[in-house]
């Protein structure tokens, strides 16, 4: 809790500044530094006032970054009641104000979950609630890709400084969710993505939202260590139902057995949060070739040829157009599925 605690961003951002490594310890002698309001109680600290500081905001005011302490009015209430809380966060962006919604999970996510993450994330940001994830390849970058077609906010929570974007080939993933959302990490410039941040950024990412979405996460997976971290702030866990053979449903399969929510829809996300379901957009009549495909399953061009009654060579034809459209899929195997996230 930060309740207490003397207003000082300043001294704040050195107290962070002089335990740049993170972790709870770090952040206990933080948040006691702070509760002394006393800059010579430690060396390291007043070194870091007067010297790292200064560096800290012109890098940041350089990257187009920002520093929020704790005390700020923009601080994200929901994140300053949580156990263990950050001082204060860099942020690039507009931090989230209303609803919001972690949507987490595996980064060698299946066809499957990173569609199921991306129709979540459109369908909630249409909803007018923002979606929060890790910006990691896989279901995180699915969520927040979605969210950022459908015009709605998104943001992205790092376990590395601002000067760091981490996974490298997400630059242009970032650049976008800063425009239309916010990018947020608790670690200062020049803290690399060390292994440990990544389950520290969870708590980040449980604290800000009202509930936490796994998607597709084996048994170890980091979605899991957001879904307790959650549970433990009283928040909502909901999770997304997969096959039984396969590995990256065992995490979200194992929290419907100890009674999470099961989300089978967007609108179950909204009702978690007390929103009204989504008013359907009326559209044309679903192609012939779309409605043979069943949901969530792959059929070949042999299968829906025999099923259409139609010639294999119209039925490709028919499937390369619709794949050009994005209403469909093809696997590596030459299967095709349903594309439920399209343009």
């Amino acid at each position: 809790m930060l309740e207490g605690l003397i207003p000082n961003p300043r001294f704040a951002l050195a107290c962070v500044a002089a335990h740049p490594e993170g972790g709870r310890t770090g952040r206990d002698a933080a948040r006691a530094l702070v509760a002394l309001d006393a800059p010579d109680a430690d060396p390291t600290v007043r070194n870091a006032l007067a010297d790292r500081v200064p560096v800290i905001e012109e890098t940041l005011a350089a990257l187009g970054w920002r520093w929020v302490a704790f005390t700020d009015p923009d601080f994200p209430v929901r994140l300053s009641a949580v156990s263990d809380p950050p001082l204060g966060l860099f942020v690039r962006g507009t931090l989230p104000t209303d609803h919001a919604v972690a949507l987490v999970g595996a980064r060698r996510a299946t066809s499957y979950g990173r569609e199921v993450a991306e129709y979540l994330g459109r369908e909630l940001a249409l909803a007018g609630v923002a979606v929060v994830s890790g910006m990691a390849r896989g279901v995180d970058g699915s969520a927040h890709r979605g969210a950022l077609a459908a015009g709605g906010r998104t943001v992205a929570v790092w376990g590395a400084g601002p000067d760091r974007v981490y996974p490298p080939e997400h630059a242009d993933l970032a650049e976008e969710i800063a425009r239309q959302g916010c990018l947020v990490t608790e670690y200062p410039p020049g803290s690399p993505p060390l292994a440990h941040h990544f389950p520290e950024r969870n708590r980040l990412i449980a604290g800000l939202v009202e509930a936490v979405v796994v998607v597709e996460a084996d048994e170890r997976s980091g979605a899991l260590i957001t879904a307790r971290l959650a549970l433990d702030e009283g928040r909502d866990v909901l999770a997304v139902p997969g096959s039984v053979f396969s590995r990256l449903s065992a995490g979200p399969n194992g929290l419907l057995r100890a009674g999470a929510a099961p989300a089978l829809s967007a609108d179950d996300v909204l009702a978690a949060l007390g929103l009204p379901p989504r008013t359907p957009t009326p559209g044309g009549e679903e192609p012939e070739i779309i409605a043979l495909i069943p949901s969530g399953e792959g059929v070949t061009v042999d299968r829906l040829a025999a099923a259409s009654g139609k010639p294999v060579a119209e039925v490709l034809e028919a499937l390369l157009l619709l794949e050009l459209a994005g209403r469909v899929a093809r696997e590596a195997d030459g299967r095709f599925r349903r594309c439920h996230v399209h343009p």
